[in-house]
């Protein structure tokens, strides 16, 4: 007996899942709500840029000490160097930027959830 059903997704799971999956916002692209899709994926850029700018500017930091022999080629001394840097004063403002990310991130579920919804509904 096959109890399974080969039902096709729906576009609110649909939605939810490109949200969650690909990048805040491509739910809402994909319910063909572009200007909410510009929203999300533009506020969630910017503190993902500026991570990774954070995060580069101390491994060219680490490497830069590294070349001019300020560090031995030691992994144990590396390691130490970036657990240092790690709990340095710009961590803060890291973390900041981590929160934000999750918390636009999660808004954009819900929305593109709440939106799926809306649109289930008017039709």
């Amino acid at each position: 007996m096959n109890t399974s059903t080969n039902k096709p997704m729906n576009k609110s799971l649909k939605a939810v899942l490109l949200s969650a999956l690909v990048y805040p916002g491509v739910g809402h692209y994909f319910l063909k709500k572009y200007i909410a899709c510009a929203i999300f994926a533009s506020i969630f850029t910017i503190p993902l840029f500026l991570i990774v700018k954070g995060i580069m500017i101390r491994a060219n930091h680490v490497a830069e000490q590294i070349r001019n022999g300020a560090i031995p080629l030691d992994l144990g001394k590396i390691s130490t160097l970036i657990s240092d840097i790690s709990s340095g004063p710009d961590t803060q403002a890291l973390n900041i930027q981590t929160y934000a990310l999750m918390i636009i991130w999660f808004a954009s579920i819900l929305d593109s959830y709440r939106v799926s919804i809306q649109k289930n509904q008017a039709s």
